[in-house]
């Protein structure tokens, strides 16, 4: 792993049930590349629970790896979704 990398993940459309594997396998990758990995979600249209999981286990996955994990906050259907789940204030989102 190089130090002082930065990955990005930018996610797009939806990251549901059908999504979530690939996204989970991106995340990794990127986890196994960089000390810093960013998750943007500016451009995710819909997310499920299946998608707020996989946003959870890729923070705590970040924690247990000592990589520094940003997420980028989505638009505002998206963070709702967030936001009702009790997740906004737990996870590591970015300022806009």
């Amino acid at each position: 792993m190089t130090a002082g990398v930065t990955e990005t993940v930018a996610l797009q459309g939806e990251l549901d049930f059908d999504s979530a594997f690939d996204v989970e396998l991106r995340l990794e990758e990127a986890m196994r590349r960089a000390r810093h990995v960013v998750i943007d979600l500016s451009a995710l249209r819909f997310i499920d629970s299946t998608g707020l999981g996989v946003i959870v286990e890729a923070n705590q996955r970040a924690q247990r790896e000592d990589v520094t994990l940003e997420i980028v906050p989505g638009p505002r259907a998206v963070q709702q979704v967030f936001a009702v789940s009790g997740l906004l204030d737990a996870l590591p989102f970015s300022e806009r």
